[in-house]
């Protein structure tokens, strides 16, 4: 009986999994919301590029075109990603125009599933188990919804789009009413049982306050302005004063295209609550990124999930190393860019914001459009609304402005919940606040069965990344190998999870981020697999020559 495999999403991890599955045999059926391969590169802004050199960001077996820039525009990466679709036939696997509603696990009781010790119905095979996955799937096209029941289910989904983080405001409506109060001074006039009235400028207009129903301008979130054609997007911040609250590579593009637009004449203002490590390149001080953080050398001196006394001695006592390391790449961001000046010298190390996936690249001279008034940054740790504006702690009045973009993030965690109709499922799948989503291999939920997860942790080079997690999740799928047993893989979990929690900048452990260690979680793979993790010829290149995807083509066991 053929065993039906349906991924759920047609980007770049939905694209890799379809085409390894299919090597294997199998007849993936592929579910893509958009018309269209690739993803969130479909809906970036037009100032977006790759942020590291193509060679570094390409499919194993499919190169990049020789007329590609160094650095590919966003329309370059999806022409890419759509010719990789047509190499390997992989469009007549996916149906475009279906966003996938829910999925529910069938054909098994939560008590049968709680008895098992081996994952997928007591065996710890990808098809061990007598249930099945049940789809609710709205073709957007014939505004219908269908079922479809398959075997093994692949979620594809990113955790960078489709559900964006929001800000709340009532805490932030005390804290500026108490601030503002104390500003009035006591011989004045307060309103004590209404606060947000003594919020200068400031007209009370709803039952809140302080949020952006008090706001007289266009507030939107990064995913609605990525979404926009570049002529909207023209048209909608041409003239305007913007506002921008993110501290991440959103919010920095989306200023580096209004100063774009209005120059210095009608600034853009950035309000960031906390500093990142920014590069202006990928060589500092002459030095290639990825002999940085991409060789074995690198990730002796981190502590890993898992290793023995040894590397966890080598790793202690090259942690002044580690140290010199960090700041051999910060001295030359702080020399190449005014981030004292602006500060803007973040507290975390360049290894923590590496290993948390945090740190990011500038276009080519940005901090230009700082030094000509174009971009303006402010720093605050809480905002809200008023009529004008923004009001932000340690400012006199408020931030005045038309348009207001929130790059804050997005809810990853909770996109994921929300695709299981099941509650039990819900909770195992979002963990705690306290906790990593508990993914072994970062892909398999020990108490889930027949179900792999590839595209929601991330690393430094995601293509790179996804590409390995889709092979091992082939050879899988063809029984090369099985899982051990739950309790086994709860332990693997946990060391992740202490890990990420040790090295992880400003406690961003959730991102599940393996930017420090991708060698070493490669090396994983490849055990299970059964191949050598050893790609290097040679002691010296094994040690000290980078990583990368073409190291691990022709991946097969026993080789």
């Amino acid at each position: 009986m053929e065993k039906r495999v349906a991924i759920v999403g047609a980007g770049i991890s939905g694209l890799l999994a379809c085409k390894y599955t299919a090597s294997m045999g199998f007849n993936p059926r592929v579910f893509e919301e958009q018309d269209n391969v690739g993803g969130l590169w479909n809906h970036t802004l037009q100032s977006t590029r790759l942020q590291m050199a193509k060679q570094s960001y390409q499919f194993s077996d499919f190169p990049w075109p020789s007329s590609a820039d160094t650095f590919p525009h966003n329309t370059q990466l999806v022409d890419y990603f759509q010719s990789y679709a047509h190499k390997f036939n992989l469009l007549p696997y996916i149906m475009f125009n279906s966003k996938v509603m829910s999925i529910d696990y069938v054909g098994e009781s939560q008590d049968e599933m709680q008895s098992w010790e081996l994952w997928g119905g007591g065996s710890g095979k990808a098809f061990g188990s007598k249930g099945k996955w049940l789809l609710k799937v709205l073709h957007t096209n014939e505004d219908s919804i269908k079922e479809y029941v398959v075997e093994f289910l692949v979620l594809c989904i990113g955790r960078f789009s489709g559900l964006p983080n929001i800000p709340e405001f009532p805490q932030a409506l005390f804290f500026y009413s108490l601030k503002w109060i104390w500003k009035s001074g006591f011989g004045n006039k307060v309103d004590l049982t209404n606060p947000v009235n003594n919020l200068v400028g400031c007209k009370r207009t709803g039952p809140q306050g302080c949020g952006p129903e008090i706001f007289s301008g266009k507030v939107l979130h990064s995913l609605d302005y990525s979404c926009m054609d570049n002529a909207s997007v023209a048209e909608l911040i041409k003239g305007k004063r913007i506002a921008i609250i993110g501290s991440a590579k959103s919010a920095f593009d989306i200023a580096y295209e209004c100063a774009s637009t209005n120059g210095n004449d009608i600034p853009c203002t950035v309000i960031r609550r906390t500093n990142h490590w920014m590069l202006p390149d990928g060589q500092p001080w002459g030095v290639g990124f990825g002999f940085l953080c991409f060789t074995r050398f690198f990730e002796l001196m981190v502590h890993k999930p898992g290793e023995g006394f040894l590397l966890s001695a080598l790793a202690t006592l090259l942690s002044p190393m580690r140290w010199a390391m960090s700041k051999f790449v910060e001295s030359y961001a702080r020399w190449k860019l005014p981030l004292k000046k602006y500060g803007m010298i973040p507290k975390e190390s360049f290894v923590g914001e590496a290993s948390s996936c945090q740190l990011f690249f500038l276009q080519d001279n940005y901090f230009d459009k700082v030094e000509d008034g174009s971009i303006v940054f402010k720093k605050s740790q809480y905002f809200s609304f008023c009529k004008e504006g923004l009001i932000l702690d340690g400012e006199d009045g408020p931030v005045k402005a038309d348009i207001v973009i929130l790059a804050t993030g997005y809810k990853g965690d909770e996109k994921l919940k929300n695709m299981f109709a099941n509650p039990t499922f819900q909770n195992y799948v979002s963990g705690s606040q306290n906790s990593i989503i508990p993914l072994y291999r970062q892909m398999i939920h020990p108490r889930i069965p027949q179900l792999a997860v590839i595209g929601y942790s991330e690393s430094l080079s995601n293509l790179y990344t996804f590409e390995m997690r889709s092979k091992w999740l082939a050879f899988f799928l063809d029984r090369v190998f099985e899982l051990p047993s739950i309790k086994v893989m709860d332990d693997e979990i946990e060391t992740w999870e202490t890990y990420m929690k040790r090295y992880a900048g400003n406690d961003k452990f959730r991102r599940a981020c393996i930017g420090g260690i991708p060698i070493w979680y490669n090396d994983q793979l490849c055990r299970d697999i059964g191949c050598n993790p050893r790609r290097k010829k040679g002691f010296l290149s094994e040690l000290f020559e980078p990583y990368g995807l073409l190291d691990y083509d022709g991946m097969v066991p026993g080789l």
